[in-house]
């Protein structure tokens, strides 16, 4: 079956393809997202537990003082919470002294000025390149690499890396980032379920073979992760090569949460941090009773969280709770069982957490982005050159893709 045909159909419902149907719609361009998630949000999502929204996707507002989804928190009545994170503290010191953790904080400031200065010469290579050997706190910096990165440094360009803009400031969303997210997109026209496996754009429309049928738009805007692009997940027909190879080189890496109820929250502090183990990579960071609630959101990063992704959360909640015992004692797993743990690198609509650009390939994202115009138009955080790897950075990069697509609809109209 073969829909009318449509102005824009856009491909994805998360940040950055919501905030490209939401633009078209103000500019009076009718406008369908296809999904083939059974919900809209993408990476973002929050789920509720004994009354608790709980974000098992992106949970940060990172550079809240110029994020847009402030204003559209503040828009649709959603709380927003101040509370600086915790990250750079061992709470209690516990299993990672005080004098240990200056001395970290030391080594992490002297490696992360060799990658800059690295990165300002133009040496793309890999991060790995740049800590120094035999320091013993280097398997503790790939950690955190994989937390903020997904990926040990190894596979992280140092180009890429120092673009990236931060302000520093971080706030979250009490009803939870994904639920803000929905929450914006609930009224922009939406088929679920719908998953885009052809996009035929060589003729005079473009035409798009889906699980529901066949639906037909003058342009269409592309927002699914690389990796889709990349497996071919989308096909493309005439094939685009160079967009293929740039999303290869534009990978996702993995981050993944684990969500362990408390029952006695009078056990545990409330807002802190927690590394597991400081000596070695694969070790979780654990937020005990973030905003206050009786939860400890675990997090694991690169390999490891590809190793435990194999074993399903009772995998997840094993090596949580040995890390936990390490440095809390036995005790405290008696209060502490399992809610939900997240599998992003096996989940086939992402394939994947968030972006980074392998070594020698951090210009391939402006690549990735390229238009065809007036067919097909791109966007998503993988496309943004400096806010990549959030859904502000996935936001931004959709508007953008619909305000390119208007104006090329603009000078063509005018040159008829």
């Amino acid at each position: 079956m073969t829909s009318p045909s449509l102005p824009t159909i856009v491909i994805g419902a998360g940040a950055a393809g919501l905030a490209a149907a939401r633009a078209l719609i103000d500019a009076g361009v009718d406008t369908l997202v296809l999904e083939a998630r059974a919900r809209i949000g993408g990476r973002a999502w929050t789920v509720r537990h004994a009354g608790m929204p709980l974000d098992l996707g992106c949970g940060w507002l990172h550079s809240a003082d110029r994020n847009p989804f402030r204003a559209i928190a503040e828009q649709q009545g959603f709380t927003l919470d101040p509370t600086a994170p915790t990250w750079d503290r061992q709470y209690g010191n516990l299993g990672f002294s005080q004098s240990d953790q200056a001395a970290f904080h030391r080594a992490s400031e002297a490696f992360y000025a060799r990658i800059e200065a690295a990165a300002a010469g133009n040496a793309d290579a890999p991060a790995s390149d740049y800590l120094e050997p035999g320091n013993r706190w280097n398997g503790l910096l790939d950690a955190v690499s994989t937390y903020i990165n997904g990926v040990e440094f190894d596979r992280l360009s140092v180009v890429d890396y120092a673009r990236y803009a931060d302000t520093g400031v971080n706030w979250r969303v009490r009803e939870g980032y994904g639920a803000l997210i929905a929450a914006y997109g609930r009224d922009v026209p939406t088929r679920l379920d719908c998953h885009v496996r052809l996009v035929d754009h060589g003729g005079r429309d473009v035409r798009l073979e889906t699980s529901q049928g066949v639906v037909v738009a003058q342009t269409v805007i592309v927002t699914v992760p690389p990796t889709l692009l990349a497996t071919e997940s989308i096909r493309f027909s005439p094939a685009l090569p160079r967009k293929l190879g740039a999303a290869h080189n534009i990978a996702l890496g993995v981050a993944d949460k684990l969500l362990l109820a408390v029952e006695d929250p009078a056990s545990l502090p409330r807002d802190a941090h927690l590394f597991g183990r400081t000596d070695r990579v694969g070790t979780g960071g654990y937020s005990l009773q973030p905003l206050g609630r009786p939860v400890i959101e675990g997090y694991f990063g690169g390999e490891l969280a590809k190793a435990l992704e194999q074993g399903g959360l009772p995998a997840f909640t094993a090596f949580a709770l040995e890390e936990l015992e390490g440095l809390f004692g036995a005790d405290v797993l008696k209060g502490l069982s399992p809610i939900a743990a997240t599998a992003w690198h096996g989940d086939p609509h992402s394939l994947g957490s968030y972006s980074q650009a392998l070594p020698g390939h951090a210009d391939e994202r402006a690549l990735l982005a390229e238009p065809i115009p007036e067919r097909l138009y791109f966007a998503g955080e993988a496309c943004s050159r400096h806010d990549f790897s959030t859904a502000h950075g996935a936001y931004r990069t959709g508007v953008a893709a619909a305000e390119a697509l208007l104006a090329d609809r603009s000078r063509s109209a005018a040159s008829a």
